[in-house]
């Protein structure tokens, strides 16, 4: 793989690509969170060097005009750098290129040398000299020698996000744009950015139909939905509003099917309208159905693609995203720690698997499944619990994907805890159907053998499972057995289009749901937000429970975040 280009380097003084000067911040000041690139020689910068003859601090024989005029005058003749081929998104050829490194070389960082760089991070934010960063180091592409470990940065912040799944990272994104003046950092465990939920969902922009009237589910989700369109068209990321029919195909399910109408109406969904069988069958050439309700501002789109632009634009705000840092204990630093010249600044410790650590103010947690585990370590209440339940998709094959235009889905039955099968197309032209609903024995057990034994513990034993369970006992042997059988989860999507056969479906890909359970076995079925009390519980703030529609909202949640931190830590 060829080697991540970057402009040619300036002179000195001038900003690295990585760390370039941001919008309303002085020209010596590096994005806060970054280490510095000023002091680095020549050969130590990203990218291939090229020729300039040094600049001294002897006095030159030019005056300072002449000097300027010589300077724009060699820049002009010098070949325009190489357009960056890297097939990496965005935000990992500026993570790569913004870290410290010893040494140059191809797929790694030229960065000042580990010591002046920590050094360096360390004393601008006030911290220990040396960063006591973790280590670590650049992500490698696959198949290339991975230079010695060392990852620099600073490491002291304001504000840490745990958890770099959408909601993590909308959060992050949105408090650095209104406090630009402070220095945030997102943890992420895994080295890839919404790894779990965020990339493993049916990439549905939802409308607001379903959820209860004043909820902070219905507020949230038809915000979060117009905010998404408009964040797309702002960046160029592609998305289809294709609507979306929910499907009477009963009788009994018509006078649910205007209830839901009159809800959505309440929750101010726009473009509602209530369709018979006719209509259905123009817009959805191959679906029965008696009635249906309409929803054409429905869409879908990547959301990884869209969390990975969230990152691209915290970065570029100066924030710092460190992956591969599995966070395992929050404590308060120790009243005796002098370390810091800013004595007890950052107070909480926060530190990972690997016994690496930050220090910071305050933390915001959005880990989704493993949202209780964290709130627990930190001294807040585990309650509510996290259950994971695995969706199974099947998918249409490509031949076969012309019998979908848009989102086609049931009316929703209030005995059952979930949805039910649904038709689902897919930016890249696939039709996903499903997914079931099965309980899981690892949080994030993608396969039907996947095992924890942590995990499978600590949901048999929790009482609130056994509840829900017995409550709902036919239904989930009914899943645990269409899970098993592929005829009889084409049978279900045969109610609504009956030319789908068993020859024309394969197994897909699986998600894991991160359900939310109180100890009574009810559903949390709303967002949760909540903190604690005591030195650490009094600086954190964790998001308990962010159900679907959480993808679709959440530009909405991060401004919900941000007024929440804002009003808690009086930032």
């Amino acid at each position: 793989m060829e080697p991540l280009l970057a402009a040619p380097p300036g002179p000195p003084g001038s900003a690295s690509p990585a760390g370039r000067r941001l919008q309303g911040k002085p020209p010596s000041a590096p994005p806060r969170g970054l280490p510095s690139h000023r002091a680095a020689p020549e050969a130590d910068r990203p990218g291939p060097a090229l020729p300039r003859p040094p600049l001294t601090a002897t006095t030159s024989p030019l005056g300072a005009e002449e000097e300027e005029e010589e300077e724009e005058k060699k820049e002009k003749e010098e070949p325009a750098p190489a357009r960056c081929t890297s097939p990496l998104p965005k935000w990992r050829r500026r993570r790569c290129c913004g870290r410290g490194r010893a040494a140059a070389g191809p797929g790694r960082c030229g960065g000042p040398s580990a010591a002046s760089a920590g050094e360096a991070a360390g004393k601008e934010r006030g911290g220990p000299a040396g960063g006591r960063g973790p280590a670590g180091g650049c992500w490698q592409p696959p198949g290339q020698p991975s230079p010695p470990p060392l990852r620099v940065f600073c490491s002291t912040f304001d504000v840490a996000v745990v958890g770099a799944g959408i909601v993590g990272l909308a959060s992050a994104r949105e408090l650095v744009l209104r406090h630009p003046e402070l220095a945030f950092a997102v943890l992420e465990k895994e080295q890839e950015l919404a790894h779990h939920q965020s990339g493993h969902n049916s990439g549905v922009i939802h409308s607001g139909i379903y959820y209860t009237p004043g909820s902070l589910k219905a507020k949230l989700c038809v915000q979060g939905a117009a905010l998404c369109y408009e964040y797309c068209d702002q960046k160029g990321i592609p998305y289809k509003q294709c609507g979306k029919l929910i499907v009477a195909v009963e009788q009994d399910e018509i006078p649910r099917l205007k209830a839901l109408y009159e809800r959505g109406l309440q929750n101010n969904v726009r473009g509602l309208k209530l369709i018979g069988s006719k209509e259905i069958q123009a817009k959805e050439p191959f679906c029965r159905g008696l009635m249906a309700l309409d929803s054409p501002y429905t869409g879908i789109v990547n959301y990884k693609q869209v969390a990975e632009s969230y990152a691209e634009d915290f970065q570029e705000a100066g924030g710092t995203i460190l992956t591969d840092f599995e966070v395992t204990g929050m404590v308060m630093a120790k009243e005796s720690s002098s370390e810091s010249a800013d004595g007890l600044k950052y107070p909480v410790i926060v530190r990972n698997s690997k016994g690496e650590e930050i220090y910071c103010r305050h933390i915001v947690t959005c880990a989704g499944l493993y949202s209780d585990r964290l709130s627990e370590i930190s001294g807040c209440s585990p309650e509510p619990r996290i259950v994971p339940f695995r969706g199974d998709y099947l998918v249409l094959k490509p031949e076969k994907c012309y019998m979908v235009k848009g989102n086609i889905y049931p009316v929703p039955n209030p005995r059952f805890p979930f949805l039910g099968f649904h038709f689902t197309p897919r930016m890249d032209g696939s039709v996903w159907l499903g997914p079931n609903a099965v309980l899981a024995f690892k949080r994030e057990g993608y396969k039907l053998f996947d095992f924890s034994t942590t995990d499978f513990f600590d949901a048999v034993l929790y009482s609130g499972l056994w509840k829900l369970v017995l409550r709902n006992l036919s239904y989930g042997l009914s899943e645990m057995y269409r899970a098993c059988f592929l005829s009889a989860q084409v049978k279900e999507l045969q109610k609504f289009i009956p030319e789908v056969t068993v020859n024309d479906v394969l197994r897909g890909p699986s998600g894991v749901r991160a359900q939310a359970l109180d100890s009574d076995g009810n559903l949390v079925d709303d967002f949760v937000f909540d903190g604690g009390t005591g030195d650490i519980g009094s600086r954190i703030l964790h998001v308990r429970n962010a159900p679907s529609p959480a993808a679709t909202s959440s530009l909405a949640i991060a401004k919900m975040i941000a007024d929440e931190v804002k009003r808690r830590f009086e930032l």
